[in-house]
C-alpha cells in the first residue's frame, strides 16, 4: 500500500474548486462596487461644476450689461455655456432685472 496516494474523492475536489471560485465572486463584487461609487462620486462632481458654471455665467452677465439673464437660452447664446440636456435639467426663474434668479439643477437620472 502507498501511504503517499490518495484516493479520488469527489468531495475533496470539489472543496479545491469552490475556495478559487468563491474568492472570484468577492473580488468581482468588490471591483463592481468600487465601480459604481466611483460613478457615483463622479457624477455628484458633474452636478457641482454645471451649478458653477451656471452661477458664474449670471454673475458675469450681471457685470458686464448691469442686468441678470432674462432666460437660460440667453446665456447659452451670448456668455458659451453648454450643458448635457439629456442628463440635466435647469428650471430657470428669472426675478427681475436687478435680483438674481431662482434656479434649479436636477439630474434627469434622479428624475426617472
Amino acid at each position: 500500500m502507498n501511504r503517499f496516494s490518495e484516493k479520488f474523492n469527489l468531495k475533496n475536489q470539489l472543496k479545491k474548486i469552490n475556495l478559487p471560485i468563491l474568492a472570484f465572486i468577492m473580488l468581482m463584487g468588490a471591483f463592481l462596487y468600487g465601480i459604481s461609487s466611483v460613478s457615483a462620486t463622479t457624477t455628484a462632481k458633474q452636478l457641482e461644476s454645471l451649478e458653477s458654471a451656471v452661477n458664474k455665467s449670471i454673475v458675469q452677465c450681471y457685470a458686464i450689461e448691469g442686468m441678470y439673464p432674462p432666460s437660460l437660452a440667453y446665456l447659452e447664446e451670448h456668455y458659451g455655456l453648454i450643458y448635457d440636456e439629456s442628463r440635466y435639467f435647469i428650471d430657470y426663474q428669472p426675478i427681475a432685472s436687478n435680483l438674481m434668479p431662482d434656479v434649479t439643477i436636477l439630474s434627469r437620472n434622479n428624475l426617472e
